[in-house]
């Protein structure tokens, strides 16, 4: 079993910025890839960007890329978001989830997930 909790959602201004984390547990964790998803009202979730442990490589959704930076600091167990140049339309429930491998982008690929925290961008 693998234990995800984010943290850092709140209401922030556009273009402003804001930085999730997401503090993972669990005996074999460490053999998953990180990843982060968010779902506006009405929409499907959405890949932001994901991050492999071993390697640190990592993955972004196209409507990210450039703004968000996914990072992890191994000693905390700890994944981070951080979150730059925010739009109104990155508002959203940010998911963090662990996968097992194969295709990062897609949200069948993850087996556990976090309960969520809020991102408001305010225009």
């Amino acid at each position: 079993q693998v234990q995800l909790v984010e943290s850092g959602g709140g209401l922030v201004q556009a273009g402003g910025s804001l930085t999730l984390s997401c503090a993972a547990s669990g005996r074999t964790f460490r053999s998953y890839a990180m990843g982060w998803f968010r779902q506006a009202p009405g929409k499907e979730r959405e890949f932001v960007a994901a991050i492999t442990w071993s390697a640190g490589s990592t993955y972004y959704g196209d409507s990210v890329k450039g703004r968000f930076t996914i990072s992890k600091i191994n000693a905390w167990n700890t994944v981070y978001l951080q979150m730059n140049s925010l739009k109104p339309e990155d508002t959203a429930v940010y998911y963090c989830a662990a996968s097992s491998g194969g295709n990062y982008y897609l949200r069948t690929e993850y087996e556990y997930w976090g309960q969520g925290t809020q991102v408001t961008v305010s225009s």
